[in-house]
């Protein structure tokens, strides 16, 4: 009986504390002041809404980071903000690059996210005229798009091309993209599967809302085109970036396609492996001077604009039951989607676990007091991050015994 009575104690004992530990909900309201502002200078403030409260983790006295600069930071260039636009690919795999030109060259450079985008547009409607309008054609795209596009296309500096005209403040596609998809369900309706026509219209309606690329310019006193200066001015190799992708609905250490809408060109080049690899390889990165882009949910209680953090709260799921069938499971119910792509700039260790300093363009990174930047702890890489792009210098040890 004793035996017993004291083996009830200790169970109680330790119980407690993780009792104790449970994290809280708290309502908060959406209210975003900086997406109100984008909407505002693109004279659409009345499609503003910020209506009822959102349920959230309460992070008050929560042992997180406060500042950007607690971190460990890898150069990149300051964040901007990609307005109300779905290119969050473009301006978080375009920092990426510009990080790993100054690792390799250490020259500062900053790039063109909207002629990425523009590009990607056009071989978004050439595929649809290919598969007769069955191909996805939306605002969303994947990391690895900017290899493709940068192969076919090349880059150009921002100061070259912005994608804003008319003293334009923000981004807005959402006019031009609706003009666009217009257009195309027109094209399918009618069966007028003339591609050069549709090539030149959509170039038409880009040029009219953001401006039309130039097929020539100027950097340091010699003229480039885009092709010339990826190869000669940046002399930046998109072949040297693998993409690591970790779920079970495809065989591990496989190069299999990532199964989500935005991968809208079914590419099947990413690596898939498992959890504690991915973590591995991730970690790897960031501890040897190494950025990476990575791609997952972020429309989570444990996120707070407010905080500027990125948790997971037990509420959820505790930490000790992260593991691969926890982020699968949320991946096949569709709680985890492909929704955002970041750039990871930084990290740090904190008795609370690691932490990671995430570059942010979304509206919800400009709303706290470190303007562009979230805070991601370890837990949340591990259960909502789906994919991640590195150099294959980090990578490719992992690698040499995949199947293609």
């Amino acid at each position: 009986m004793r035996s017993i009575l004291k083996s009830v104690l200790i169970i109680l004992f330790l119980l407690v504390p993780l009792l104790n530990a449970q994290d809280k909900g708290v309502f908060k309201s959406k209210e975003n002041p900086f997406y109100k502002e984008i909407l505002e200078s693109l004279g659409k403030g009345d499609q503003y809404k910020a209506d009822g409260k959102a349920f959230k983790m309460d992070i008050a006295g929560k042992d997180i980071p406060t500042s950007k600069d607690e971190f460990d930071v890898f150069w990149h260039n300051d964040p901007v903000s990609q307005g109300n636009t779905g290119t969050c690919w473009s301006f978080s795999t375009t920092s990426f690059f510009e990080s790993e030109i100054f690792r390799i060259h250490g020259k500062k450079v900053k790039l063109s996210e909207i002629y990425t985008a523009y590009c990607e547009y056009i071989e978004k409607a050439k595929e649809f005229v290919k598969t007769r309008g069955e191909s996805l054609f939306a605002e969303g795209s994947e990391a690895n798009a900017l290899q493709r596009i940068y192969r076919i296309y090349g880059a150009m500096p921002l100061d070259v091309y912005t994608g804003r005209i008319n003293g334009q403040k923000h981004h807005g596609h959402a006019t031009m993209f609706a003009e666009m998809d217009k257009y195309l369900n027109s094209v399918k309706a009618e069966n007028a599967w003339n591609e050069e026509v549709v090539i030149s219209t959509i170039k038409s309606i880009m040029n009219h809302y953001i401006g039309e690329p130039p097929a020539n310019f100027n950097v340091e006193g010699k003229e480039y085109t885009p092709i010339t200066y990826l190869k000669e001015y940046l002399k930046f190799n998109v072949d040297d970036y693998r993409d690591i992708l970790s779920y079970m609905q495809l065989p591990y250490f496989e190069q299999v396609e990532y199964e989500v809408p935005d991968n809208w060109w079914h590419d099947k080049s990413y690596y898939n492996v498992p959890l504690d690899m991915f973590m591995e390889i991730f970690n790897k990165a960031l501890n040897n001077g190494y950025s990476v882009v990575i791609g997952g949910d972020v429309s989570e209680p444990g996120k707070d604009n407010d905080y500027e953090v990125l948790m997971v709260p037990t509420f959820d799921i505790p930490s000790g039951y992260i593991d691969e069938n926890a982020r699968q499971f949320r991946f096949s119910n569709g709680t985890t989607t492909d929704d955002h792509g970041i750039h990871v700039v930084g990290h740090m260790e904190k008795d609370s676990g690691d932490w990671y300093l995430i570059k942010d363009s979304g509206a919800g990174a400009f709303a706290g007091k470190n303007k562009g930047y979230f805070f991601y702890h370890e837990d949340y890489v591990k259960l909502k991050i789906m994919d991640f792009m590195v150099h294959k210098d980090i990578a490719d040890e992992y690698l040499k015994d995949f199947k293609k």
